[in-house]
């Protein structure tokens, strides 16, 4: 009996618990439903801030503005020649009740063609100039976007993905397409059919025209609403879009990882969740798109109605039949642009939301960047490099200090090198030399002066970076090198890569310096990315030369020929020098060990070797290693 009451005690308290979080889950639910509905209703409240956020798109339409406005002149006179057309059918309908008055038919006959010919030339001239003005303001929004996006700062990217950002850039601007200048003509065209219809209806008949009026407000308030609903599943769908997109283009850059990792199907299955959650917010918003089905049948419900109650006023002789048939077709034209009202204000809902994405970004803060840089001799260095008590931290990472209290000078031509284990904040050091971050706190000093005082354009100038992961554009050899100094000639390109130890593998190839690289480099190996880049920055010819383990990853005989190239590139030159491999910075003058962002020794290689720190336990290792790795190849060889 006790055991059974104990199970009954802990069956009823599992219930409970269940019913407990059934409760959790259920509020949980509620408070994210109340969210959504809370930041919708916030939206709406909005709509018309987000209509003078729209408007500030249309400054890229000022350049067209003139032709535009013809654009405008044609569409009024396309939509007035739509109005007088159901007035001449009745006016036809009411001759021929007269009797046989066949010349005043055949007059109002001509009337009604001139009338279709002239409608259809100016909608024609009409859409020509709407189409030309749309592709020519979206290439302009197009270039600042992009424009506004490559200025950005490192810290910027740093926080987004790139995959992400380039989605929602073609998506929003895709959306645009047929809004900034279709929707504003369809509701301009639609204004004016639906008011001028209306008071050519009302000179027929006041008292049907109010039945008429009666009856279309529910319709047009049951599609506004649909329009809103319609608004809040379609921004949801874009956004799963986009996070879909993004998976695509990463999956498909990091392909070898993606099959070396046999990740096949684990990306399979990321995607497909992703697109089954945008086919789900489809099908949601389905319901409210079949919705105007119904709007449309509620129109014609009116226009039967209209019909019936125009039949008894002309029974009653207050209006003839002519009348009653221009008024049931300015009806339905009334009808279907009310109806459209709906897709023109869901359009332009959709509209206000790409354009709040893409002014978001417009609205971030970017480096100032010279379009056109000009050396200017009051920001010419010559190589001194001074950092003053740095601290620093990434922003995306607030919590974690990645450099604190780091001070040591460079003298001009000197070569500095930078060692320490993985995370210590050694890369750190070259993207504050590079103005990507500022420092939190202290100073980096440049021939002495602070270098918040330059320009990012003039430091940058006089700077050039290798990198331990080359990124090679997917176009010629040529292109590639010729990046550090567009314009650059053959000749120069050529010499650069004669002391980058890259012009004999580059006239190897049958194309030479129009050898295509494919995509990120990958026809080359990575030695040739390496020298490749090497000679981008030969080319450059800087005063500061970067290396970030620009050697690390390569075999013996790619890393022999890459040092030789960087040996020739480091004469003359103030140079910082990130290394993994201490057999590289032997012959520096100045080497600083950098560890938990904290400068520990420094010193030249015998000094530090005789200090037994740090920097003689990773010597030791790594000659340790290459001894072994030395006996091993002995023994394969035996």
């Amino acid at each position: 009996m006790k055991r059974g009451k104990k199970r009954g005690v802990k069956a009823a308290k599992a219930t409970e618990a269940d019913e407990k979080q059934k409760r959790q889950r259920k509020a949980m639910k509620g408070n994210e439903d109340d969210k959504i509905k809370g930041n919708e209703e916030n939206k709406d409240k909005s709509t018309v801030s987000g209509l003078r956020e729209l408007m500030k798109l249309y400054r890229f339409l000022k350049p067209y503005r003139w032709i535009f406005i013809l654009g405008l002149f044609f569409l009024l006179i396309s939509s007035a020649a739509s109005l007088m057309f159901p007035k001449y059918l009745g006016n036809m309908v009411d001759i021929a009740n007269r009797g046989n008055l066949a010349g005043e038919i055949s007059r109002t006959g001509l009337i009604l063609l001139a009338i279709v010919i002239t409608q259809a030339i100016f909608s024609y001239s009409r859409t020509r100039i709407f189409v030309y003005v749309t592709e020519k303001t979206l290439a302009s929004i197009r270039q600042h976007i992009y424009n506004h996006l490559i200025k950005m700062p490192m810290a910027f990217f740093a926080e987004r993905r790139v995959g992400e950002l380039n989605s929602r850039i073609s998506s929003d601007v895709a959306i645009l397409q047929h809004s900034l200048t279709e929707t504003l003509a369809d509701f301009m065209s639609q204004l004016l059919i639906i008011t001028g219809g209306i008071s050519l209806m009302m000179v027929t008949s006041f008292k049907l025209t109010l039945f008429m009026l009666a009856i279309v407000p529910p319709m047009a308030l049951f599609a506004f609403f649909s329009g809103r609903a319609i608004r809040r599943y379609s921004k949801k769908a874009q956004s799963h879009v986009a996070e879909s997109n993004t998976i695509v283009e990463e999956t498909l850059q990091g392909i070898q990882n993606v099959k070396a990792f046999t990740n096949e199907l684990f990306e399979i299955n990321r995607y497909r969740d992703k697109t089954d959650e945008v086919a789900r917010t489809g099908i949601k918003g389905g319901k409210y798109q079949a919705a105007v089905s119904f709007i449309i049948l509620g129109f014609f419900i009116a226009m039967g109605l209209v019909i019936w109650r125009g039949a008894l006023l002309i029974a009653k002789g207050e209006m003839e039949a002519g009348q009653l048939f221009s008024f049931v077709i300015y009806s339905g034209f009334i009808a279907g642009n009310i109806a459209g009202m709906a897709g023109v204000y869901t359009r332009l809902q959709r509209t206000i939301g790409a354009a709040e994405n893409l002014l978001l970004l417009m609205d971030e803060a970017t480096e100032r960047i010279d379009e056109q840089y000009i050396p200017d001799p009051d920001y010419m260095i010559h190589g001194q490099i001074d950092f003053d008590h740095v601290h620093f931290r990434y922003p995306s990472r607030d919590e974690m200090t990645v450099l604190e209290d780091v001070s040591f000078s460079i003298k001009p031509g000197q070569e500095i090198a930078i060692v320490g284990p993985s995370g210590a904040g050694k890369s750190t050091i070259a993207s504050l030399l590079l103005k990507f971050y500022e420092p939190d706190r202290g100073r980096i000093l440049f021939d002495g002066r602070d270098s918040r005082e330059f320009p990012v354009t003039a430091l940058r100038s006089q700077m050039a970076v290798v990198m331990q992961d080359v990124f090679l554009f997917g176009g010629t050899i040529r292109e590639n090198i010729a990046y550090g100094k567009p314009g650059a000639s053959d000749e120069e390109i050529i010499q650069a890569a004669v002391k980058a130890n890259a012009w004999d593998f580059i006239k190897s190839f049958p194309g030479k310096l129009d050898t295509v690289v494919g995509e990120r480099g990958v026809q080359l190996s990575g030695g040739q990315r390496q020298r490749i880049s090497i000679a981008r920055a030969v080319l450059k010819d800087p005063i500061i030369l970067l290396l970030d383990e620009a050697t690390s990853s390569l075999d013996s005989e790619s890393e022999r020929l890459v040092q030789e190239a960087l040996d020739l590139l480091l004469r003359g030159r103030t140079s910082l020098v990130i290394a993994h491999r201490l057999s590289t910075i032997m012959h520096a003058d100045h080497i600083c060990v950098l560890e938990n962002g904290r400068i520990i020794e420094e010193g030249d290689h015998s000094s530090l070797l005789e200090k037994q720190g740090m920097y003689h336990a990773m010597w030791r290792q790594q000659t340790g290693e290459r001894e072994n790795s030395k006996m091993i190849s002995r023994t394969e060889v035996i």
